[in-house]
């Protein structure tokens, strides 16, 4: 943004400043630094304020600016005066200002660390919670201009600003006098003011997205005169889906004497339309979407389904085109889903919204259905809605979102919305990747705490035209890291059905001991081996042999629902040839009925070539709301429509006992294990646990040398003087190791350090390489060190190459290794791992969120495949675990503690049966990259 060059401002224009935000209401608004060129938007403005308003901003009637006041209102140094504006269509809605002062209250400078602030909302934009994302803002502001406090005066009957700072959560303190109300409030973020700030984020996201799939109007632009095209195509199908709303045809190219098309109320431009419209679908080519962009925003429309393509799919002009449409839409206030989108689905019987490619409108249900991806989409909704090819039975959506470029509305935003929508109960996502890893995973926690949140995580880069961090960490690590949040993590299509479908329609297992029966042995066998390998506890399969009949199966899963070792029953089913043998309804209806005597137990059934089984199974019961079961038909109804399904009068108990049937029990155990995991992940984030607290952490005198290092530049790596001071304040001890650069040397070390010693290359390819000799250990005499040192020479080339040094020999354990390293989009990740072929081939290591609990350091250790060898695998000695979890505690807390510690890595550390040995550290320094999570709300930027 330019302004006059004729400014006196000390500092150039902070154009990172600059944000769009969401709103309570779920609008968007621009936030902006004023300038000297706004002195008319200013007065505009003002014109627009109510007196009382006025009023309560200058404590005195005030019924216009002067010359005088737009010139300090609109002339800052953006250092001592700030002033910050909302604006919407590039108009203000609201400013805020602050100006440091000084202790007796008048204007200062730095190093005064106190200001005053004041704000002025537009009547008609009050109740929308611009003031207090503008309080975000300004706080974030000061902070960075050194600015500690705020100061506020308000009159007694201006309660909604008085509420706007005692609701922001910040420590403050309160005063009356002279008929005013001082306030005073420090802005270092607290935990509460970061609790108001997410969940004001929480509610304004989540209601963005609800004004778009809940709109009261729609208006497809770009309806073709003729049948066909996508246009068209959309009209109809939210036609033909019932849409409760009033839908409304647009195309500039419609005759003035035509009024209605498809029975829909046909108009050249969206202006044209009387009423307000919510959700326009843009169906026209690219290079027309602004003009239609600009044609919503006048009309006051709120939201855009955009389905052109053209955009940062197809090339770097693509891409610029893409972060205009979403500045464009912005301005105006607007939220966009797209563009290349495939478009949103809601089945609500208030709103049968189907503004989407799908031919049909879903069937009705309790999975939220997310997926970037068009065709990714089509196969989701296809897998989900029909009785054959894959996991069968009538299970439907709530609300479904394919967001195409993903430019504005996001996973995060819809997870937002999933998060308290009382028709959601679990949520199947499909990301091709994941721009904001931080607060996916902070979001992806909450929700899952609340409902399963299952993920398909593909491979892909942060999403075209975003400007956005990228994850430096591997795909595995993100992986890792997700289903630490709670995140359901699956590798396929096929997976995220089966798992949503069992999630969907049965309780969670409260453990992993299984119970398997039906009428056929090798079957069950087989399902016994696939619980097996998938870490669960199963008991020896239930022949119930091939004339079993509908009883038999009703009984004896009666039984093991009855048996308290069991917390989760698989029936395997094949076809009975023979008289008596069930049919596939008689069968489903007793599994059916065994299953509602035991409601806290998850029932699945593995059927081989028994589509009517899986058909039947599913006609027992439904996922859909049970308001849809209570609707009565239609009179004169033969059947009942494709949208529902058959229900049973007691909808509400058989609703939770759908029972999933799968084609393979490689797939049902597989849905049955993270079923598993998911729910003692429940019953772990209950009690995290705490970040404990260690009396001998000298965290000043760590801020303090860290702060002395980083003066000598932007970023180095630490000598190891430098590394073992540091890790010292904070408890983790780093075994001497003496360079060494002749035999002579080596030997005077040794007998600092005392015998035995070790002896080891330091170069980088030999460095913790001990599989190519050059490791020496355990030598007891100078004989034996000089001859070692002679050999490494030998074998490895000249000691200014190898860098050997001498160390003292730690006690015998398990070597491990330990790494922290704050990633720019993720955040600090602890890592953990055996040392060597473990953790480098196989890739065997484990991660965790900084800053680690007591609880998740337990868990990290025992999280890797090779956990084992800590404790007493084929009769070793078990190692100091407790001392192993102090140590990464310990780690958690520096990175935590001391942002500017961007890696640390502990190689190798020595675990013995009491205590353990840090051989090896590295630890690297640089200025911290920015917390987008502690500082204000915003969109992501472009």
């Amino acid at each position: 943004m330019q302004t006059s060059a004729g400014r006196q401002d000390r500092h150039e224009y902070p154009a990172h400043w600059e944000a769009d935000v969401v709103l309570r209401d779920g609008g968007t608004a621009r936030i902006r630094p004023i300038t000297v060129d706004d002195a008319d938007r200013l007065v505009s403005f003002y014109e627009q304020v109510s007196d009382e308003s006025k009023y309560y901003r200058f404590f005195a009637p005030y019924p216009r600016l002067s010359a005088k006041d737009v010139h300090r209102f609109t002339h800052h140094d953006f250092v001592d005066r700030v002033g910050l504006a909302a604006t919407i269509g590039g108009e203000f809605i609201a400013t805020v200002r602050y100006d440091r002062i000084g202790a007796d209250g008048l204007p200062a400078s730095a190093p005064a660390d106190e200001a005053e602030v004041a704000f002025l909302v537009q009547d008609a934009h009050q109740g929308r919670g611009v003031a207090s994302a503008l309080l975000e803002h300004i706080a974030a502001v000061a902070r960075e201009r050194d600015i500690r406090r705020f100061a506020a005066e308000v009159l007694p009957a201006n309660s909604k600003m008085i509420k706007v700072f005692t609701d922001a959560g910040y420590t403050q303190k309160r005063s009356f006098e002279d008929g005013v109300v001082r306030l005073e409030f420090d802005l270092e973020p607290t935990d509460r003011s970061l609790a108001v700030q997410r969940a004001r984020e929480q509610r304004a996201e989540a209601r963005s997205v609800r004004r778009l799939l809940a709109p009261g109007s729609v208006a497809v632009v770009g309806v073709g005169r003729t049948p066909g095209g996508v246009g068209r195509g959309v009209l109809g199908n939210l036609r033909d889906a019932g849409f409760t709303g009033r839908l409304h045809a647009v195309n500039k190219a419609f005759p003035e004497e035509l009024k209605e098309i498809d029975g829909v109320p046909a108009h050249r431009s969206v202006r044209d339309i009387e009423g307000p419209v919510d959700l326009v679908v843009v169906a026209v080519p690219a290079e027309r979407v602004p003009e239609v962009v600009t044609e919503c925003g006048e009309h006051g429309v709120q939201g855009l389904v955009v389905l052109s393509a053209g955009y940062a799919e197809s090339g770097p002009e693509g891409r610029e085109r893409q972060r205009e449409l979403v500045r464009h839409a912005r301005t105006y206030g607007m939220r966009i889903i797209g563009p290349n989108a495939f478009g949103i689905v809601n089945t609500s019987e208030e709103v049968r919204l189907n503004a989407s490619l799908a031919p049909e409108l879903p069937r009705p249900g309790r999975i939220g259905l997310f997926a970037q991806s068009g065709a990714i989409g089509i196969a989701l909704l296809s897998r989900l809605h029909r009785r054959g090819g894959g996991v069968t039975g009538v299970t439907g959506v709530s609300t479904f979102v394919s967001s195409g470029n993903r430019a504005d509305v996001s996973g995060n935003d819809v997870i937002q919305y999933w998060y308290d929508d009382p028709d959601t109960d679990v949520v199947l996502m499909y990301l091709e990747s994941i721009g904001n890893p931080r607060k996916f995973t902070r979001l992806a926690r909450r929700t899952a705490a609340a409902k399963p949140l299952v993920v398909v995580q593909g491979a892909g880069s942060a999403p075209q035209g975003h400007a956005v961090r990228a994850t430096r960490l591997p795909h595995a690590t993100v992986s890792a890291l997700l289903r630490q949040a709670g995140v359901i993590r699956v590798d396929t299509i096929t997976e995220l059905v089966d798992a949503g479908l069992l999630l969907a329609r049965q309780p969670l297992p409260s453990g992993p001991r299984v119970a398997i029966l039906g009428n056929s042995e090798s079957l069950g066998l087989l399902t016994y081996d696939v619980c097996l390998s998938e870490g669960l506890r199963p008991s020896r399969p239930l022949d119930l042999t091939t004339g079993a009949t509908a009883e038999d199966f009703r009984q004896a899963l009666s039984r093991a629902l009855a048996d308290d070792s069991c917390d989760a029953v698989v029936v395997t089913a094949i076809p009975a040839i023979g008289e008596g043998s069930p049919d596939d309804a008689e069968l489903a209806e007793a599994l059916r009925s065994a299953a509602a005597a035991a409601p806290s137990k998850p029932v699945l059934v593995v059927h081989v070539e028994l589509g009517g089984l899986a058909g039947a199974l599913s006609a027992a019961a439904s996922t859909a709301p049970a308001r849809l079961a209570e609707r009565p038909p239609a009179a004169g109804a033969a059947q009942v429509s494709p949208g529902t399904v058959p229900v049973q009068e007691d909808s509400s108990q058989s609703c939770s006992r759908l029972i999933p049937a799968y084609p393979a029990a490689e797939r049902a155990v597989r849905a049955l294990g993270e079923a598993v995991k998911y729910a003692q992940w429940r019953r772990e984030a209950a009690d995290p646990g705490k970040v404990p607290e260690y009396d001998d952490i000298d965290e000043k005198g760590a801020a303090e040398l860290i702060g002395g290092l980083l003066a000598r530049g932007q970023g180095l790596t630490l000598g190891t003087e430098e590394t073992c001071e540091l890790l010292g304040k904070y408890g983790v001890p780093v075994r001497r190791a003496l360079p060494a650069a002749t035999s002579d040397a080596a030997a005077e070390a040794a007998r600092a350090l005392g015998y035995p010693v070790a002896l080891k290359a330091t170069a980088p390819h030999l460095r913790h390489r001990a599989d190519l000799g050059g490791v020496r250990l355990d030598l007891a005499d100078e004989e034996q060190l000089r001859r070692a040192y002679a050999e490494l020479t030998d074998l490895f080339g000249k000691p200014e190459e190898l860098r050997p040094v001498v160390q003292a020999m730690a006690p015998r354990g398990v070597d491990t290794i330990v790494r922290a390293v704050i990633d720019p989009a993720a955040g600090a990740v602890l890592s953990f791992g055996l040392a060597g072929a473990a953790s480098q081939l196989l890739g065997d290591m484990a991660h965790r969120l900084v800053p680690v609990t007591d609880r998740e350091a337990t868990s990290l250790v025992r999280s890797i495949r090779t956990a084992p060898l800590l404790f007493g695998w084929r009769g070793s000695t078990p190692v100091d675990t407790p001392a192993l979890e102090e140590l990464l505690l310990r780690v958690s807390r520096l990175v935590d503690d001391h942002p500017e510690v961007v890696a640390v890595t502990l190689e190798p550390v020595v675990v013995a049966p009491q205590g353990l040995s840090v051989l090896g550290a590295t630890v690297r320094l640089a200025p911290p990259p920015a917390r987008d999570d502690l500082g204000p709300r915003t969109l992501p930027a472009y």
